[in-house]
């Protein structure tokens, strides 16, 4: 069940249902690592369980650099894309003064 917030602060309340799909996985050297993604895409929480596993070892630094950072640039390019393309379409309100209101 997805909750949601008037304004963000205010009291919670049930907005609907959502799919959600869960991995864990155990890789050779006993790391565990465990995944919740919205959707039905096994690969996609299999490939995230496999991430979080991959962060409880050695080589966390190089995933973070070969994996997150990359897949957190493009969320941002996204963000970007987004933000512009709303900017795009923003009016700009203005009133002129009328000769009563002087």
């Amino acid at each position: 069940m997805v909750q949601g917030r008037f304004g963000g602060t205010g009291a919670a309340f049930n907005l609907g249902e959502m799919t959600v799909t869960r991995c864990s996985v155990r890789l050779a050297d006993g790391a565990v690592g465990h995944a919740w993604v919205q959707g039905r895409d096994k690969g996609h929480a299999v490939r995230a369980a496999v991430v979080d596993a991959l962060m409880q070892t050695g080589s966390a630094a190089e995933v973070a650099d070969r994996i997150l950072a990359p897949l957190a640039a493009e969320a941002q390019a996204e963000r970007a894309r987004r933000t512009q393309k709303a900017a795009e379409t923003k009016v700009e309100f203005f009133t002129m003064v009328r000769g009563e209101d002087q």
